[in-house]
C-alpha cells in the first residue's frame, strides 16, 4: 500500500540485496523501469505485484519480470493487464505458482504455459481468454489446482486431462462442451471438482466413484443427462453437491444416498428425479442447505424433511406435493430462514395467531385461491378490512379477532360466508370433523387435514378441531370497525355464533336477526349500537348466551322464553328497563343509565355522590386545619359532648 512510484532510492537499497528472495509489492504504485539492467533479482524466488499500479501506467507484463528465471511463485493479478501472456513466460522454468487472475488478457491459453513442466497452482480465472483447450494441457503432471474459470474458453474437455492425477481441485466455469471421460476416476487425490456454468453433456462416468477425497462437487449448469446418484453415490466424504439446472433423470432411493454421511448442502433443484423413500426413512445426513426443486416428492408431504435440524435454506418448489404442511413441521424448521414451497397443491391451515404482527395484511394472501382456513387473530394488524381476502372463496375458517383493524365490514364478507358457512349446516354426514381438501388430490389420505380453529365462544376460549363440523361462526371482536351491522348478516341462517363485541359498530340490531334460528351466542357488547332490542330476537330458542351491555340501546328488554334467563350483567350500559334488570319500564319510557367503569358513559349518581363527599369533607375539615382557634373550639364541643353522654349514661344505670 506504498506509494513508491517517486521513491528512486528503494530500488538501489533492493539491488544492494543480491541473496533477496522474497519480494511483496501488492497495492504498491511503482516507477515504471523495463530495462533489465536498472533491475538485477538474481536471486528472487517469491515476487507478489498484484493489484499494483504503474506511473507512468502500463497494460502490459513488465520485461524485467521475465528474466527472473529463479522464481518459484509469480503473483500478478488484479493488474488490468491487457493482450496476450507473454510467451516469455516460458523462461521462468522454475515456476510452481502462477496466479494471473482478474486481468484481461485476450488470447487464447498459449503454448508456453504448457512448457512449464512444474507447476503446481495455475490461476487464470476472469480474464478474456478465448479458444480450445489444447491436449498439451496433459503436460503439467504436476499442477495440484487448476482455476480456468470466468473466461470465454469453448471445445472439449481435452482427453489428457487424466494424466494430472495429483489434482485436488478443478474450478472451470466457461463453455466447454463434450463429455467427461471415464478416467476422470484416476484423480483420486481431488478435493473440489468444479465443471458448472458449462455445456458440458452426457452421463457421468462410472469413475466417478472413484473419487473417495472429493469435497466438494459442482456440475451445475450443464447438460449432464443421466442418473447421477449410480457413480456418486458411494462419495462418502462429500459435504457440497450441485447438480442444479442439468438434464438428470431417475428415481432417488434410500440406498443411493446412504452413503453421503458428510453431506451438508445438496443443490439439485431443476431436474427430473423421483425420490422414492419409505415413510420412515431417517438421512444420514444432517443438511444446511437443500434444493430439490423439480423433483417428484409427493403426493404425501415428506416427513424426512423434519429430520433435517440445522437446515437454514428449504427450496420445495414444484415437487408435486397435494398435501397439507404437518403442525409440528414448524417446529422441527424453527431455524429455516428461507423456505420456498411454491407450485405445489400444498392446502393450509395458515394459523399465524397470538404473535407480534403489525401493520396490513399483506395483499399476497389473496394470491393463496385454494387457502381455506386463515387464522390471524390476537395481533397488531391495523388499517380497513382487508379486502385481499375477497379472493380467497375457499375459505372454510377465518378469524381476524383481537387486531386494530377499522372501517366498515364490507359486504362482500357476508357473501364468502355465505356461501361456506350455510353448506356446513346442509352436511348431514355423521362425522363433525372439517378437512381441508386440495382440489387437485387424487390421493384422499394424503390430500386432506383435519382444521382445528380456537374460538371464543359463550366467554370462553376453546379449541374446536373434532366436532367444527358443528360449529359456524364470525368472530371479529377486539378491532376498529366502524358502522352499522350489514342487514345481509341475518341471510346466515346456519350461523351459531356471532361476536362483534369491542368495536365501535353503530346503528340498529337488524330486525331479521331473529330469522337466525341456529344463533347460540350473540356478542354485540361494547360498541356503539342504538335504538331497541328487536323483539323478534325472542324467537331465537337454541340461543344459550347473549351480551348486549354496554352499548346505548333503550327501551324495555322483550319479553319471551329466553332473554329473562339471563343475567342482568347482558343488559347494563344501556338505558334499558324490564327483566331481569331491576329497573321498572316507566308509562313515558325514561329509565335509569347503568353504564360501570368500563361502559361507554357516565353514571352521574356514583359522580354526584363522590363530588358531594369530597365538597362536604372539605367544607368541614378545611377550616379546622387553617384556624386554629376554630380547632380549640371543634375540639372542646366534642370533649363537652362525650361528658355529656357519660352522664346520661350513669343516670341511666343508677336509675
Amino acid at each position: 500500500n506504498a506509494n513508491l512510484s517517486k521513491a528512486f532510492h528503494w530500488l538501489h537499497t533492493l539491488q544492494s540485496l543480491p541473496s533477496l528472495t522474497h519480494l511483496y509489492l501488492s497495492d504498491c504504485t511503482l516507477p515504471h523501469y523495463n530495462e533489465q539492467s536498472l533491475l538485477n533479482f538474481s536471486s528472487l524466488q517469491i515476487l507478489d505485484l498484484s493489484r499494483t499500479s504503474y506511473s507512468p501506467a502500463i497494460s502490459f507484463v513488465p520485461k524485467w519480470i521475465l528474466k527472473l528465471n529463479k522464481l518459484v511463485s509469480l503473483q500478478l493479478w488484479g493488474n488490468e493487464i491487457q493482450g496476450p501472456i507473454p510467451g516469455g513466460i516460458l523462461n521462468l522454468t522454475l515456476l510452481q505458482n502462477l496466479d494471473l487472475s482478474f486481468n484481461s488478457f485476450s488470447s487464447s491459453i498459449p503454448d508456453c504455459l504448457y512448457g512449464l513442466h512444474r507447476l503446481k497452482f495455475l490461476n487464470l480465472m476472469d480474464n478474456n481468454l478465448h479458444g480450445t483447450i489444447s491436449d498439451a494441457l496433459g503436460n503439467l503432471t504436476s499442477l495440484v489446482e487448476l482455476d480456468l474459470s470466468y473466461n470465454l474458453l469453448e471445445g472439449t474437455i481435452p482427453t489428457s486431462l487424466a494424466n494430472l492425477c495429483n489434482l485436488r481441485e478443478i474450478v472451470r466455469s466457461s463453455q466447454l462442451s463434450g463429455n467427461l471421460i471415464d478416467q476422470i476416476g484416476a484423480f483420486k487425490n481431488i478435493d473440489m471438482l468444479d465443471f458448472s456454468n458449462n455445456l458440458i453433456g452426457g452421463a457421468l462416468p462410472i469413475s466417478f466413484g472413484k473419487l473417495s477425497s472429493l469435497r466438494y462437487l459442482n456440475l451445475s449448469i450443464n447438460k449432464f443427462s443421466g442418473n447421477p446418484f449410480e457413480s456418486i453415490g458411494s462419495l462418502s466424504k462429500l459435504s457440497s453437491l450441485r447438480i442444479d439446472g442439468n438434464n438428470f433423470q431417475g428415481v432417488v432411493k434410500e440406498d443411493d444416498l446412504a452413503n453421503l454421511t458428510s453431506l451438508k448442502e445438496f443443490h439439485a433443484s431443476g431436474n427430473n428425479f423421483t425420490l422414492k423413500v419409505g415413510s420412515n426413512w431417517l438421512p444420514s445426513f444432517q443438511l444446511t442447505y437443500l434444493d430439490v426443486g423439480s423433483w417428484q416428492l409427493g403426493p404425501s408431504f415428506p416427513s424426512w424433511i423434519q429430520s433435517q435440524k440445522k437446515l437454514k435454506y428449504l427450496g420445495m418448489s414444484n415437487t408435486g406435493i397435494i398435501d397439507s404442511i404437518p403442525t409440528q413441521m414448524w417446529e422441527a424448521q424453527s431455524q429455516v430462514l428461507y423456505l420456498n414451497h411454491s407450485h405445489n397443491h400444498i392446502h393450509v391451515e395458515v394459523n399465524l395467531q397470538s404473535n407480534h404482527f403489525v401493520g396490513n395484511l399483506p395483499s399476497s394472501m389473496g394470491s393463496l385461491s385454494e387457502l381455506q382456513s386463515l387464522q390471524i387473530g390476537n395481533n397488531t394488524l391495523s388499517g380497513i378490512f382487508p379486502t385481499c381476502l375477497k379472493k380467497n372463496n375457499q375459505l372454510i375458517s377465518l378469524d381476524l379477532g383481537e387486531n386494530n383493524l377499522s372501517g366498515s365490514i364490507p359486504t362482500w364478507v357476508l357473501d364468502l360466508a355465505q356461501s361456506n358457512l350455510a353448506m356446513k349446516l346442509m352436511n348431514q354426514s355423521s362425522d363433525p370433523r372439517i378437512y381441508s381438501v386440495a382440489q387437485n388430490s387424487r390421493h384422499y389420505s394424503s390430500g386432506y387435514s383435519i382444521v382445528g380453529v380456537i374460538l371464543w365462544l359463550k366467554g370462553r376460549e376453546d379449541e374446536y378441531r373434532n366436532i367444527l363440523g358443528l360449529v359456524t361462526s364470525i368472530d371479529l371482536s377486539s378491532n376498529k370497525l366502524l358502522g352499522e351491522i350489514p342487514r345481509e348478516i341475518t341471510r346466515l341462517n346456519g350461523l351459531n355464533f356471532l361476536n362483534l363485541s369491542h368495536n365501535q359498530v353503530i346503528g340498529h340490531i337488524p330486525q331479521g336477526i331473529g330469522n337466525m334460528g341456529s344463533l347460540q351466542s350473540i356478542d354485540f357488547s361494547r360498541n356503539q349500537l342504538s335504538g331497541e332490542i328487536p323483539p323478534p330476537i325472542s324467537n331465537l330458542s337454541f340461543l344459550s348466551m347473549l351480551d348486549l351491555s354496554y352499548n346505548h340501546l333503550k327501551g324495555k328488554i322483550p319479553t319471551g322464553t329466553q332473554l329473562q334467563t339471563f343475567d342482568a350483567s347482558s343488559f347494563i350500559g344501556n338505558n334499558l328497563c324490564g327483566p331481569p334488570l331491576s329497573i321498572n319500564c316507566s308509562s313515558n319510557g325514561k329509565t335509569h343509565s347503568y353504564e360501570g367503569s368500563d361502559g361507554h358513559g357516565v353514571d352521574w349518581l356514583f359522580v354526584s355522590a363522590a363530588i358531594g363527599f369530597i365538597v362536604g369533607f372539605w367544607i368541614v375539615i378545611a377550616p379546622l386545619l387553617i384556624c386554629r382557634s376554630w380547632r380549640y373550639a371543634y375540639f372542646h364541643f366534642l370533649d363537652h359532648v362525650w361528658f355529656k353522654l357519660q352522664s346520661f349514661c350513669s343516670c341511666s344505670i343508677t336509675v
